[in-house]
């Protein structure tokens, strides 16, 4: 097992290496000109300017060289280093007026406590209905889960989140958009409030503020509902396929000659083997919480990083997308790992091969 998990750890940094090229292959398509208007704050209205800047940032040198100071920075005779993705420098960010890493940092802390409560209603949820679905083959069950399948899987997620909007908020007025209420964030800005964790929820439980809890819950059920909705009929489907494989196993039908119990049969026996490809899709469909659930919070208007991607691309804002893109490679990477990890732990198999 410890050697399994060192060679996956041992892949990261090619894995990541692999990503950087892919981002910088994306910035070499454009000309050093576009390059230095889109990492410059304030662009020279002198043309005659341009060359001089083109070549103090090395953007005419062979490409090998531009990509290690994109990577790595430009160190001047002062010793600043200009630059340098490994040192937090993604550019500055037109369309959020701020450094790309200070928008991550202020945005990704939302769409990290979205992840947080989506995910057991999003996972578990979605498991339960394929187990009962294959346990029910060609009842009603199974006949109306495969309806709410279909229906989930094509339903777009905006039409959902504005059904959910005209009824929820429109019309009873139970769940506000947004993240918190105006009246309780500018007590969670003030000094008064201390911010241990930057997440909301948690934050007001270890201030002792209740109100503001249950505030900042009623603002995230419309997205946990509408990504949960999308994302049962995914995972209805494959756990149930999954199950249906393994209750027609050997060991399956031995178990019941013994004269198992039906429950144990089912969940002590069948149900871990069939989750080796459930433990795939929610890894990836977590990844897919973390990266920003982009349609989900700009319906919704939650600042998360979803939402600020969709603000940078109407703007037309290359550099806080690029830095998007890294940021989201990162994620998908570390997640792949614990997929990984995780699939050893669930099949011996994978460790023992």
């Amino acid at each position: 097992m410890i050697n399994y998990i060192i060679r996956r750890l041992l892949l990261v940094p090619l894995l990541l290496f692999g990503v950087t090229i892919l981002i910088f292959g994306m910035l070499s398509f454009l000309q050093p000109v576009e390059r230095l208007a889109l990492y410059m704050r304030d662009f020279p209205k002198n043309e005659k300017v341009v060359p001089a800047l083109i070549a103090k940032y090395d953007l005419d040198k062979p490409i090998y060289v531009q990509y290690w100071n994109w990577l790595w920075g430009k160190v001047d005779e002062t010793g600043k280093r200009d630059g340098g993705i490994l040192f937090g420098n993604f550019g500055y960010s037109r369309s959020a007026s701020q450094p790309v890493v200070e928008l991550i940092q202020r945005r990704f802390p939302a769409t990290l406590e979205l992840t947080i409560w989506a995910v057991a209603p999003v996972v578990l949820v979605g498991i339960w209905l394929g187990v009962q679905a294959a346990v029910h083959h060609n009842g009603w069950i199974d006949q109306a889960a495969r309806i709410f399948s279909i229906v989930g899987t094509s339903f777009p997620t905006f039409v959902f989140g504005l059904l959910m909007l005209m009824i929820f908020y429109a019309n009873l007025q139970w769940f506000p958009p947004g993240r918190l209420s105006d009246e309780f964030s500018k007590i969670v800005e003030s000094a008064t409030f201390h911010r241990y964790t930057t997440l909301i929820t948690f934050d007001a439980l270890l201030n002792g503020r209740f109100d503001i809890f249950l505030d900042a819950l009623r603002h995230l059920i419309m997205p946990i509902l509408t990504l949960s909705y999308i994302n049962w009929a995914t995972f209805l489907r494959v756990t149930r396929g999954s199950m249906l494989e393994t209750l027609r196993m050997e060991y399956v039908t031995t178990a019941r000659a013994k004269g198992l119990p039906e429950r144990d049969v089912i969940y002590k026996h069948a149900q871990p083997n069939a989750m080796l490809p459930v433990v795939t899709l929610a890894g990836f469909s977590v990844v897919g919480l973390l990266a920003g659930a982009v349609i989900t919070e700009t319906v919704f208007n939650y600042p998360g990083i979803g939402s600020a991607a969709v603000r940078a691309a109407t703007s037309l804002d290359v550099v806080a997308m690029l830095g998007f893109a890294l940021f989201d490679g990162f994620i998908l990477i570390v997640a792949a790992l614990v997929v990984d990890i995780l699939y050893a732990l669930v099949d011996p198999r994978v460790r023992l091969s």
